[in-house]
């Protein structure tokens, strides 16, 4: 039964005819539907395919059925859009692929497994507007003789190249089927019938092994591995960059990736965070939140409600209102001292993962971070950690190994300050000059640099390629860096306040029992001795066990002179990380691994502070 129109008739199975089968294969948003309507026209049935809610539509035009499938990345029954197309494309006597002109690294995934199939095919390069606009040039010829099959080229939404894809549909050609298969498919082919059932029986699909009496053989990794190779290196011979027609975003993007105007537009970018962080924040914003609003009103406000019921120095009083108080103290640190700098820097992180910036980054430090043992995905986690480590940590898991996933989480750790304890580092640091400053990143960068270089060496296997899509450049929409901004914000106060308000309330319970002084005497030999801090230093570091943050901010309480607190701060930064974090190392990597990165935190710390010190002091 055929229809006229858009509106379709619904079956319970995929017509079967003698009629010369076209299946219309294709990724999502490859434009597969636009060449399905341009070569069909409006005759068309839609049916829901046997045991599934998905619709093949397919209509009869002279001798041919054309066949439209799911957009699918794979014929590998992941899910029921894929073993739809895989069992469409099996009866297929004819395959027009269509992929799209911009991410042909994406889409030849799916026509050389379609070639390795062995069944007669064309491929359309779809929206070549598009990738000349991405300053991207196709050699389409080339194309077709390293496939085996005819190569067009299109625009669909314009019907540009349809001529040329009809006369190409009536010369098919069967490809260049890959050496990583081709044997197996040989010795195979008696036993199952035809090379589209031996190869996805090859790829481990149970449906296919079952139907065959057959168990899978487990193959399946390798030859995804061995074509994905052959994917890249299809794409380094046939794809070339240029700019005649780019748009100016795609060369700016371009530029962003490749070293010599790569790095400068990075170091640039780091300028700008902080001057805006720790100059105009740091110092300008925060004086008032800090200093005018929560210590010259908040702080008396409360002290006086406070003290009209309960003497300030009872015990209560002490643990409410006092030096470290939870009504005073805690919230003057997370209101007025850190929200701000936290804001500020989830809202420049948010405008640099809008915009399309962050994976060019990791994409330009790939090489870099290779000399560690990572790729350049590892940035990510890496700028996340300079909000808040504890997500970061997290986000460990889109790293491709578990060798990769420690190094990371070692890094994150031992060096990287999340962005409260940023704020505050980078609001006593500025105003020391450039030559602190450089002293202070000089020498975190060489403890991130030497901890990955060790653990580099000392852990076995290598860090795997880095597969990245680099989506396009665009201005950043304000409703989405907002949002995203006002949401990670509030995540920080809610996890921050009450381990700070906890925090505080430990200090306090040790300063009225007499345990800090002792704590103070103890760790002595180490903060004054060896680190050359005052005795009360050790209440910092006792408070950054809670939070780096707050020992950070504690540390800013003190009268400390400019060499001082540079060695407070590189100690501080590379202190053990929050609770928070590690409870979540605890979670992801066995309790021994995670003990071990958080003493040799520890150790870390208390060793570079104290080379620092003996230096610069």
């Amino acid at each position: 039964m055929h229809r006229h129109g858009r509106r379709p008739s619904h079956h319970v199975h995929v017509e079967q005819s003698d009629m010369r089968r076209v299946v219309l294969v294709g990724n999502p948003n490859s434009g597969k539907s636009v060449f399905f309507n341009a070569l069909t026209g409006m005759y068309v049935d839609v049916s829901n395919f046997p045991g599934t809610t998905v619709e093949i539509t397919q209509a009869r035009i002279g001798d041919n059925l054309f066949i439209d499938t799911p957009g699918v990345y794979g014929i590998s029954a992941f899910n029921d859009e894929e073993r739809v197309t895989r069992d469409v494309a099996l009866t297929a006597d004819v395959i027009v692929n269509v992929v799209n002109a911009a991410h042909l690294e994406r889409d030849l995934f799916l026509t050389l497994q379609c070639i390795d199939m062995g069944i007669p095919m064309v491929v359309a390069v779809n929206m070549l507007d598009e990738a000349v606009e991405g300053g991207l040039k196709i050699d389409l010829e080339l194309l077709s003789h390293l496939l085996g099959v005819p190569v067009v080229g299109t625009v669909a939404v314009k019907k540009q190249g349809f001529a040329e894809l009809n006369e190409a549909m009536k010369r098919p050609r069967p490809g260049t089927i890959g050496e990583y298969v081709s044997d197996d498919l040989n010795r195979l082919l008696d036993r199952l019938g035809t090379k589209g059932e031996a190869l996805l029986y090859l790829e481990d699909d149970e449906d296919v092994a079952l139907r065959h009496g057959l168990t899978v053989p487990g193959s399946r990794e390798r030859i995804y591995l061995a074509r994905r190779e052959r994917v890249n290196d299809l794409v380094h011979h046939v794809v070339s960059e240029q700019t005649k027609g780019a748009r100016f975003s795609t060369i700016l993007g371009r530029m962003m990736v490749k070293p010599l105007t790569g790095i400068p537009m990075l170091l640039a970018t780091l300028w700008a965070m902080y001057y805006v962080i720790g100059v105009f924040i740091a110092q300008t914003v925060v004086e008032i939140t800090e200093e005018v609003v929560m210590q010259g009103m908040y702080e008396p406000a409360v002290e006086g409600f406070v003290t009209r019921f309960i003497s300030a120095e009872s015990v209560l009083g002490t643990l409410l209102v006092g030096e470290f108080g939870v009504l005073t103290m805690t919230v003057t640190y997370v209101f007025g001292l850190l929200l701000p700098l936290v804001i500020g820097f989830y809202l420049l992180l948010s405008i640099l993962e809008d915009s399309g910036y962050l994976p060019r980054i990791a994409a330009l430090l790939d090489r870099a971070f290779t000399s560690i043992g990572l790729n350049g995905r590892a940035v990510i986690p890496m700028i996340l950690g300079f909000g808040c480590v504890t997500m970061a940590t997290i986000t460990t898991r889109l790293l491709g190994t578990s060798r990769e996933r420690f190094i990371a989480i070692a890094l994150l750790a031992i060096t990287i300050p999340c962005s409260a304890q940023l704020g505050v580092i980078v609001g006593l640091i500025a105003p020391l000059g450039w030559q602190n400053i450089a002293i202070y990143m000089s020498t975190i960068v060489g403890v991130f640099l030497a901890i990955g270089w060790i653990l580099n060496k000392v852990m076995p296997g290598k860090s795997s390629d880095l597969l990245i899509d680099l989506p396009p450049l665009r201005l950043p929409r304000a409703q989405n860096v907002l949002k995203k901004t006002g949401s990670k914000s509030y995540m920080f106060i809610v996890e921050a306040a009450p381990l700070f308000a906890l925090g505080a309330l430990i200090i306090s319970l040790l300063q009225l029992s007499g345990a800090l002084t002792a704590i103070q005497s103890a760790f002595a030999p180490l903060t004054v001795g060896w680190l050359k801090l005052p005795r009360e230093a050790a209440t910092a570091f006792i408070m950054g066990i809670v939070r780096r943050d707050f020992g950070a901010a504690g540390l800013a309480s003190m009268d400390l002179t400019a060499a001082q607190t540079v060695v407070s701060m590189v100690t501080i930064t590379l202190f053990v990380p929050c609770i928070a974090t590690i409870l979540v190392m605890f979670k992801e990597r066995s309790w021994k691994e995670a003990l071990g990165l958080w003493l040799s935190a520890f150790a870390v710390a208390f060793f570079v502070g104290g080379l620092v010190a003996q230096v610069i002091i």
